[in-house]
């Protein structure tokens, strides 16, 4: 008997179009009212003709759902690009490294300290396959500290995981998520950036709390049965030289990584809605900031001296790695576009505003959450799921009389919760596995702090959508 294996998102995805195509047959079409800010208007769903969709409409609707998002699709893969040259040029690994070969001897401060380093990377783009190659660099680190390789992963996992969780203006899950929703990136910072401090401070309490114990007492480490071997694997192993000097040029590099996320978040923050008007508005929208990411990969590439070459082919690559993420936007719009066509995305619509009637508005917020923690499981690629669900959850908040932003932040929450445990994922499967820590033992540490994490932003969540 074959092991099942879950499929990808790509079929996932299509399944789901073929799925709803086959709703449009079934479902009452029906129609809102919109206003000028395309808000549908409570009370004002009426049935129209039916439009079923069939083989012909399945079979295009990826494609006119890609020429409908096109603008994201390109965003990504640009973005991708930028990634690529930044990476080419070692300057983040380098500046990590010297880090932590700063503080070697004083490692009970690097946690918090490479803990916040990680953090800030998930929550501004998304870092995850990234902080693989910090693994082989940290664990005999944290082993020659008398800690356990455990403790390097919860460092690494929970540092970055509780960033993306957080994600302030990672461009893969908020951007996304924030385009289809039809609000500013900028929208709701305030209350991602508290979601990433209180989620920060707790991961990092909850790793040195395990660390000082394995410290004192060795025997009480979830890994103690391999404590003797990993010592001498990893002790063993030679890491001087994995990881490139930090000289002056990728110093000017890491200077201006940092400068565009700053440019970017200036230019998405809607200042004139918060009342600030002493900082000018720029309202910049996905053709402005492709355009940012564009000239700043090709400014550091020339300033870190590529030639034409190899700062083309560094752009390509970064392009190549994310270019899946785009398709699955296309692929995922398809859904939308079948909906809208066979006019039954105003009938969910209308289901979901007679469900809700009697709900609170904290009540709308928390079970958001609840219900993208399963859908986060389901279709794993953030960038697929923001765009399946965002054109209808983002009006039901309307509904509800909860602001956009918090169902995006509800949506962002749940797919970085699943991703700190998720056996599907590369990132978590592959850092175990550099660490030669079991995946139940990886649960039985992390389950107690997946709880503290699923409360917090509950709460959050809760008061934030009655403020």
């Amino acid at each position: 008997m074959k092991k099942f294996k879950m499929p990808s998102a790509y079929t996932i995805l299509f399944a789901i179009i073929i799925f709803v195509a086959l709703l449009t047959w079934i479902v009452p079409a029906g129609k809102y009212d919109y206003t000028p800010e395309k808000t549908p208007i409570p009370g004002s769903y009426h049935l129209v003709d039916p439009t079923p969709q069939g083989v012909k409409d399945v079979v295009l609707s990826p494609i006119e759902g890609f020429y409908g998002a096109v603008d994201v699709a390109l965003f990504v893969i640009v973005i991708g690009g930028f990634l690529g040259v930044v990476m080419k040029t070692g300057a983040i690994d380098a500046g990590i490294a010297r880090i932590v070969h700063k503080l070697q001897g004083r490692e009970k401060i690097m946690i918090p300290f490479l803990m916040v380093l990680f953090g800030l990377g998930g929550t501004s783009f998304g870092m995850a396959e990234e902080t693989i190659a910090f693994y082989p660099l940290l664990i005999p680190v944290f082993v020659a500290a008398g800690y356990d390789t455990l403790t390097a992963v919860g460092v690494i996992l929970l540092g970055a995981g509780m960033g993306v969780l957080g994600s302030t203006v990672n461009p893969f899950a908020t951007g996304i998520a924030s385009g289809f929703a039809g609000i500013s990136l900028g929208t709701g910072i305030g209350l991602r950036f508290f979601m990433l401090v209180i989620g920060e401070v707790i991961a990092i309490i909850y790793v040195m709390r395990y660390a000082a114990k394995v410290k004192a007492d060795p025997s009480t480490s979830l890994v103690y049965n391999m404590y003797e071997d990993n010592k001498k694997h990893f002790l063993a192993q030679d890491n001087e030289n994995e990881f490139p000097e930090l000289n002056s040029k990728r110093k000017l590099v890491l200077g201006l990584f940092c400068l565009t996320f700053a440019i970017m978040i200036y230019g998405v923050i809607p200042f004139s809605d918060i009342g600030i008007t002493a900082i000018p508005t720029l309202g910049w929208w996905f053709g402005e900031l492709t355009s940012l990411f564009l000239v700043f990969a090709i400014i550091i590439g020339l300033i870190y001296g590529m030639d034409e070459d190899e700062l083309i082919s560094s752009f390509v690559a970064g392009a190549k790695d994310l270019l899946g993420v785009a398709l699955i936007v296309g692929l995922s719009r398809g859904i939308t576009v079948v909906m809208n066509a066979g006019n039954i995305t105003d009938t969910v619509l209308n289901l979901g505003e007679e469900a809700l009637s009697g709900l609170g508005s904290s009540v709308f917020a928390i079970l958001t959450y609840l219900f993208y923690i399963p859908m986060s499981f389901l279709i794993p690629s953030t960038s697929g799921l923001a765009t399946l669900s965002m054109p209808i959850m983002a009006p039901l908040g309307d509904f509800a009389g909860v602001s956009r932003d918090i169902v995006i932040t509800a949506y962002q929450s749940a797919s970085g919760t699943v991703n700190l445990l998720t056996p599907t994922s590369a990132v978590v499967m592959g850092g175990l596995a550099i660490a030669r820590v079991p995946y139940n033992t990886w649960l039985k540490f992390v389950l107690k702090f997946m709880f503290i994490v699923l409360i917090m932003v509950i709460a959050i969540l809760g008061i934030s959508a009655v403020i």
